[in-house]
């Protein structure tokens, strides 16, 4: 049998609302999230996104994080798209090599029970 270990987050970023200190700019919030900076731009990896019960809704890879997240947000194809008001936390996740994200999605889908990624489910209930 193969042992595969998920490794720990890079970065986590939570909803929460800016606390502004005189001469800051205020940093627009999108769905509640103002720490999309945190997350690497040009780096490959995986995404990660849960609720507030800490229950893992939608597990994705991608070339480059920081635009792929934003694009859970804004897109209309998105998987999240109908459900993007539940995410509370993101986990970001760098893996530059394809192959390895491509394991690691199949991986966290199905051991992690992901709530909203259908396509990759190959557990049976």
């Amino acid at each position: 049998m193969i042992k595969i270990d998920i490794p720990n987050p890079d970065v986590v970023i939570r909803q929460r609302e800016q606390k502004p200190v005189e001469g800051e700019a205020p940093i627009p919030s999108v769905f509640g999230f103002i720490d999309f900076h945190k997350v690497p731009r040009d780096k490959g990896g995986m995404l990660l996104f849960f609720n507030e019960s800490n229950e893992l809704l939608f597990v994705g890879k991608a070339r480059k994080l920081r635009p792929r997240l934003k694009k859970h947000f804004q897109d209309q194809v998105s998987p999240l798209k109908d459900h993007r008001d539940e995410v509370a936390k993101i986990e970001a996740f760098v893996i530059e090599d394809a192959m390895e994200r491509e394991i690691y999605e199949t991986y966290m889908i199905n051991t992690l029970r992901s709530k909203y990624n259908v396509e990759k489910n190959f557990l049976l209930d």
